[in-house]
Parts: structure tokens; sequence; C-alpha cells
């Protein structure tokens, strides 16, 4: 079958001397996973290695044979040409985060029409914007709407945030049940919006903080998802 569709690189890795495995977040599919031969020696096709980078936004003609195997791209173009997302080192680090955070937490061969979009629009917010010392928090909770896990805001005033159940409460009453500086400052990130998030001042350790705590708010509720090696770099970008 042949599929015409809006899609997002999540990761690409070398296969022997020439060729690419890319994994695609694609608007009509969802997650999938392409064989692209001899795009690292070719200089004159029209699919390009470059085109491959995290997070680049494509459009794209591909053979889907839908049959747990490698699918094949017939045509690749950029949908747009990103100015900074690729060249200013801060937003390098974010992108390479965000690409490691989606590998391990986008896994459904399904179309998600709302979470492809929420992902076109931060990433295009992100090209575009230079206030962006909290995006990969804010970025964080908001996929966590769209993977289902949002947390509850019903008792946001208590004292303690529940990882396990993703609650607010006002005791203590099992080892995933965190207080502190980063979880008052975590509240001010919830339900407002995007752009009021990247206001929020934060010192160096309570922006890790949160981070790490989010991260394991992933674990918990993602199988499988794994601490993103990209973090560490992101940690000292963020002083």
């Amino acid at each position: 079958m042949i599929v015409n569709t809006t899609a997002i690189v999540i990761h690409s890795i070398r296969y022997g001397e020439a060729d690419l495995i890319v994994t695609l977040f694609t608007k009509e599919s969802g997650l999938k996973t392409y064989l692209i031969r001899g795009v690292l020696k070719s200089r004159k096709g029209k699919i390009r290695s470059s085109f491959f980078q995290p997070l680049t936004i494509l459009d794209v003609e591909a053979v889907h044979r839908n049959k747990g195997t490698l699918e094949r791209l017939k045509d690749v173009k950029l949908v747009s040409h990103y100015q900074t997302l690729h060249t200013d080192f801060v937003k390098s680090a974010i992108v390479f985060f965000i690409s490691d955070v989606l590998k391990s937490s986008i896994l459904e061969e399904e179309a998600n029409i709302d979470l492809f979009t929420f992902l076109e629009t931060a990433l295009l917010w992100l090209d575009h914007h230079d206030d962006i010392y909290n995006f990969h928090i804010a970025f964080l909770i908001e996929l966590s709407k769209f993977l289902g896990f949002f947390p509850d805001l019903s008792q946001l005033d208590s004292t303690y945030f529940n990882m396990q159940d993703g609650v607010f409460q006002s005791d203590s009453d099992n080892i995933y049940c965190v207080e502190g500086d980063h979880i008052f400052k975590f509240k001010e990130f919830l339900g407002t919006t995007f752009e009021a998030n990247m206001k929020i001042k934060l010192t160096k350790k309570t922006r890790s903080d949160i981070i790490a705590m989010l991260l394991v708010y992933f674990e918990l509720h993602l199988h499988g998802f794994k601490k993103p090696k990209s973090l560490s770099v992101l940690n000292e970008i963020f002083k």
C-alpha cells in the first residue's frame, strides 16, 4: 500500500556501509521503521541522509506492507527548513533529549493525530523562539497528556506528589511520594499555557530535580522507558 503522509524523524541508525534504518512517527500510520539503501553514499538521489536528523519534519511517500518488517520510502521532502534547531547548541541538546524520550515513549504502530499535531507544533515553536530554558520540562508535562498519565489536579494544594498514581496528596504512603521545592515549582507548570511555562524562574538544582522526577514518572507509567543518555548534557547546559 502506498501512503503519503507527514512524518517526524524519531531515530536513525547506520546499517552496513551505505544504508540507514530510520524510525518515523507518521501522521497517517503511527510509528514506522524504514530501510533506506545506499543513502549514505548517494549524492544525486532524491532521498538524502541529511533529511533524517532527529525530529526533522518530512513529507514522505512510502510503501507500507504492514507485516512487521522494515518498510520502504519512495520519496522524501522537507516540510519546513528549521532555522535554529540543528544549529543552535542549546536547541540541539533539547532536540536530542526529546528524541531520546520519544524513542522510548512512542511504541505503537497506530495513528495518533493529536499527538502528532502536538509534536509538530512544539518543534516549530522551539525553532522560532529564544526563551526556551523550561521547554524540556513543559514538553514532558504536555507529552504526558497524550500518553495518558497527565497528573490529576483535583488536589493540587496538597504537599506530596504521588508519582505512582499521578495524584497530589497530603501524606506519603509509598516510596514514590515526593515533596520539596521542586514539587512546589512543578505545580506552577500545571494548568497553564506553554508560553507561560517559559517564564517560570528556576534554579539549576530545581530544574534538574523536576526533570529527574518527571523521568521517574515516565518510567513508572511507560513499560520499557529508558532514561535518556542525553540528560547529562542537558543538565550541564541549563545552569
